[in-house]
């Protein structure tokens, strides 16, 4: 019998959006340059960068940023000369990314990062295009959080019928031709919902994971205020507009 070839893949890219994230970089970046080279030495990728998104910081951030470039070629920046809030600090994470895979996440890492092995197991064992993680326990989040994120979920199933049940949990590892096809208008927090439904409308296979949930402990959160709320509605209101011109990609 011939021992069947294992899917290796190239060059694996992660990025961090961040904005006022002095507190969680050099966490965030060493968590990542861990479990890269661990990838590396079991021959899951040959090589890996990491990208910081600074999005026009006004702490040390992007300066720290620099530095850590400056020591590790591994390590890229890119700079925003103006506050593009999330949706576009993902989309310039995602036109940085050179990887045949990439990964986005947060600066206060709200998994353990080996989950990433895992991640990258499972998409290739199961020829998935995405691998979207949920929060095994979101009691850490507290009720208001909680609840804004079960009434958001499924809203999200009912308007464009996904079935994930944590979308905008910021762990999507994703194959380069998902992001070759998929082009995202979000400029708000729905850009996770909108990754995702872009995908599974052009006929990207999505699988789910569960993971261990570690809230943030410094910094504050503002996904949760009214003017977040407010654009994620109106966003997706013009998805549902945009998605009647998108049909299934041959891909595989």
């Amino acid at each position: 019998m011939t021992p069947l070839t294992r899917e290796r893949f190239g060059l694996l890219s992660i990025f961090f959006p961040m904005w006022n994230e002095e507190q969680y970089l050099h966490r965030a970046v060493g968590a990542a340059q861990e479990i890269c080279e661990r990838l590396v030495v079991e021959g899951e990728v040959e090589d890996y960068e990491i990208i910081v998104v600074d999005d026009a910081s006004t702490d040390a951030t992007g300066r720290l940023a620099d530095e850590l470039a400056a020591a590790d070629p591994h390590v890229r920046v890119v700079h925003h000369a103006v506050n593009r809030k999330l949706g576009g600090s993902i989309k310039s994470g995602f036109e940085a990314a050179k990887g045949d895979l990439v990964l986005y996440t947060d600066a206060d890492l709200p998994f353990e990062m080996i989950e990433l092995v895992r991640a990258v197991r499972v998409l290739r064992t199961y020829e998935a295009d995405i691998v979207s993680a949920y929060r095994l326990d979101r009691t850490g989040e507290g009720p208001r959080r909680a609840v804004y994120s079960w009434v958001y979920n499924g809203l999200i199933r009912a308007m464009f019928g996904t079935r994930l049940r944590d979308i905008n949990f910021a762990f999507k590892l994703c194959r380069r031709r998902v992001l070759d096809h998929v082009h995202l208008a979000s400029e708000g927090s729905f850009i996770d919902a909108e990754l995702v439904i872009r995908a599974q409308r052009s006929g990207f296979e999505i699988v789910q994971i569960g993971v261990d949930y570690f809230p943030r402990t410094r910094g504050v959160s503002t996904l949760s205020s009214f003017g977040v709320i407010r654009t994620m509605l109106r966003e997706m209101r013009d998805l549902r507009e945009q998605l009647r011109s998108v049909t299934p990609v041959v891909h595989r």
